[in-house]
């Protein structure tokens, strides 16, 4: 079973970066889809950005050109590197992989902005 351990959450100012990490606790050789979601107090969880195995991005338009996603293959780690960053960008970050058979989710870890 692989497991996902998201870092690098925090508080910062309005205007300011955060850079997320999710690391796989090993490589996954069959295709497959990371996504980066986040849940705001009182909100739905919602999709910010994803990416799969070729390489392909998505990202959300609330944070399009301010979020980037990528992936580090050597150490099975994601990123989303965060810029600009708004107070309505606060809430509960979690990355979840996907494959067409199963699923994991990482604890999550919380980014607060303030304005």
């Amino acid at each position: 079973q692989v497991q996902l351990e998201e870092s690098g959450g925090g508080l910062v100012q309005a205007g300011g970066s955060l850079r997320l990490s999710c690391a796989a606790s090993r490589r996954i050789f069959i295709r497959n889809t990371i996504g980066w979601y986040r849940q705001a107090p009182g909100k739905e969880r919602e999709l910010v950005a994803s990416i799969i195995t070729g390489g392909t991005t998505n990202v959300a338009d609330s944070v399009k050109g301010r979020f980037a996603i990528s992936r580090d293959g050597a150490k099975n780690t994601v990123y989303l590197q965060m810029n600009s960053l708004k107070p309505e960008d606060t809430g509960v970050y979690s990355c979840n992989l996907m494959t067409t058979t199963w699923s994991v989710w990482g604890q999550g870890t919380q980014v607060t902005v303030s304005s």
